[in-house]
């Protein structure tokens, strides 16, 4: 199925079962970062806008990282969505979604993921056409079980949970039938960003791309 709406995100969401959500404080681990995921299987990168290096660090992936899709995270307004879209990003993800946003994603053709927590905000995005959403924040907005209830009622719309996931969930989020990936954090501890270690990045990488579904 395509969706006009976030034309193109259907198989950037597809390429592995999780999305890293990525807080880069310096620009310069930016690259190995990215190069250990990529190599570990998790293509698809979100680089959140939680930092001044974000911007730099996003520029650096999309130029120099063959084979990573890199996306930008924590998007709040318009004019950080151009600014991503300037800086290379592939896709953008939000925590939520207000009008002006969704108004400034349809203007601009970068693919959006954004966030929702209730079903009144699914209906929203439906009634925009959208096919997918961040599930946020995964964990304490009800977890599986309320992603679960949002499947008969809501089966236009999947879903990318993300906020509390752990290796340890993942397999059961990702066998709801509305959940397309998960994002999580979990394979980049920042002890071993400090140290440059960043096979152990890749071996965490490795490890999550090979999560499956369990029931």
């Amino acid at each position: 199925m395509s969706f006009t709406t976030q034309p193109g995100l259907e198989a950037i969401l597809s390429r592995a079962p999780v999305v890293p959500v990525v807080i880069i404080e310096d620009a310069a681990d930016a690259v190995p970062i990215a190069r250990a995921l990529v190599a570990g299987g998790l293509p698809a990168i979100e680089i959140t806008l939680r930092t001044a290096a974000a911007l730099d660090a996003l520029r650096a992936v999309a130029a120099e990282v063959e084979g990573a899709i890199a996306g930008v995270g924590t998007v709040l307004d318009a004019g950080q969505l151009a600014a991503a879209q300037k800086a290379g990003a592939h896709f953008a993800v939000s925590p939520g979604a207000t009008p002006r946003l969704l108004d400034a994603a349809a203007d601009t053709g970068l693919p959006l993921l954004p966030g929702i927590a209730t079903a009144g905000e699914a209906m929203g995005l439906i009634e925009r056409g959208y096919g997918f959403a961040k599930f946020f924040p995964a964990e304490p907005a009800g977890g599986r079980a309320y992603l679960s209830a949002l499947s008969s009622p809501l089966p236009q719309l999947r879903f990318c949970p993300t906020g509390g996931i752990t290796p340890e969930s993942a397999p059961g989020y990702l066998a709801l039938p509305n959940v397309i990936c998960v994002g999580g954090s979990w394979m980049l501890p920042r002890a071993r960003i400090a140290a440059g270690d960043f096979a152990v990045i890749e071996a965490a990488a490795r490890a999550a791309a090979a999560l499956r579904a369990q029931p």
